[in-house]
This record gives C-alpha cells, sequence and structure tokens, in this order.
C-alpha cells in the first residue's frame, strides 16, 4: 500500500526519468518511466545487480506485522532482510539515498519491551550507520490510504473503508498523527532531493516534507 502510493508519485513527478519496482509479483500497471523485475527472493538481489546501477535512490517499503511472530523471525524478514538489500545496494552505488518506512514508536534504544520496535530501532540505526550518502527512516502511524494506493490484505480493505468515512474526523483529532499514501511518496521525493535535519521523520515531519511539492 505505502510503496504504490510512492510509486504513484514518482511517475507523476516530471523530474523522476525512471522507476524500477522490485516485486515478488507483478503490479499489473504499464508506464513509459517504469521497469519491473520480479524477484521472489529479496535476499538474492545479487541476482539481478546488472540491473540497479544508474539509480539515485532507493524506497524500501516492504514490511510485515509482528502479530504472532517470534523475534528471531520478525528480525529475519525485517532487520535482516533489509540490510542484505540495501547492503547490495550500497555496493552498487554509495551515492544514493536509502529511504525506509519504519513506523511510529520506533525504539532507536534497542532496549525496550516491545519486540517489533526493537528490532526495527535496530535496523533503522543499522542503515543509518552503513555508508549510503543519505538515509532515513520513516516513522507515520495512521496512514490514510489514498484510491490509488490499494491494498491486497482483507483485513486492511475492511478497514480502509472504515478510516476513509472517518479520516476527516481522525485528521481532526489526531493531526500529528495522521498522514496519506501520496504525502509519505511527495516527503520521500523531498528527502531525495533536499534532504533533512531529521533522519527519523515522523508524521508530522512527512507532511512538513510533502508539503514542500
Amino acid at each position: 500500500m505505502v510503496g504504490r502510493g510512492a510509486l504513484n508519485e514518482c511517475l507523476h513527478n516530471d523530474k523522476i526519468t525512471s522507476v524500477l519496482v522490485i516485486n515478488r509479483q507483478h503490479i499489473e500497471l504499464t508506464h513509459p518511466k517504469l521497469k519491473e523485475i520480479i524477484l521472489k527472493d529479496f535476499f538474492q538481489l545479487s541476482s539481478i545487480a546488472y540491473a540497479l546501477d544508474g539509480y539515485d535512490a532507493c524506497f524500501f517499503c516492504l514490511g510485515v506485522s509482528s502479530f504472532r511472530m517470534s523475534e528471531a523471525a520478525y528480525t529475519e524478514v525485517t532487520h535482516n532482510l533489509t540490510l542484505s538489500f540495501a547492503k547490495v545496494l550500497l555496493g552498487i552505488n554509495p551515492s544514493m539515498s536509502f529511504i525506509y518506512v519504519s513506523g511510529m514508536g520506533t525504539d532507536g534504544t534497542e532496549q525496550g519491551r516491545t519486540m517489533w520496535a526493537r528490532v526495527k530501532g535496530k535496523t533503522e540505526n543499522a542503515l543509518f550507520n552503513l555508508g549510503f550518502r543519505s538515509s532515513y527512516a520513516l516513522r507515520p502511524a495512521y496512514i490514510q490510504a489514498d484510491n490509488n494506493a490499494p491494498t491486497k490484505t482483507p483485513l486492511y480493505k475492511v478497514l480502509i473503508s472504515l478510516s476513509t468515512f472517518f479520516h476527516p474526523l481522525i485528521k481532526w483529532l489526531l493531526p500529528k498523527y495522521t498522514t496519506t499514501t501520496a504525502q509519505i511518496g511527495k516527503a520521500m521525493i523531498e528527502l531525495v532531493e533536499n534532504g533533512y535535519t531529521k533522519k527519523p521523520i515522523e508524521s508530522t515531519d512527512i507532511n512538513a516534507l510533502a508539503a514542500k511539492r
């Protein structure tokens, strides 16, 4: 859902000339500046290294819920996979910007009691110190999906339908914790072009960055 929102913003931005989507299944979208590579195992990114040169940024939008996952399993998908992916890109182009979609409540100290927050914090810290020209972690709270950024998760489809109806109220009650998929995409592009003073980017920062586009 977040990835599709970011993709839409990239495709509609005249300054962006080429977009590569690396995905596990076809996104059923065509566009003159869109390329797509299907890669079933993201740990095998090096197998398509030939196609990764020349890009200025990576918007890493992959993520899973920690619900009913062990810390080891969640770490494998959230931390190990992200770092494996990032290290391949770093070897190809260290001047790239790497933007990671994290979440509100992430524990940058890596010492808290909440498992997912510790793992996300560990991932953020590792990315910040990896060596990219710039790296950021977006920490959105409530995300309203735009119509052109659908989700395939059945539960999310129901929740998004309900939240769309109540979105104006939610935004009014919790303005600091509300953003949209379009705003996230705009904020990512702004970070690549002009940078930011913070590395963890909270919802208020996301919205402020998006407003500059």
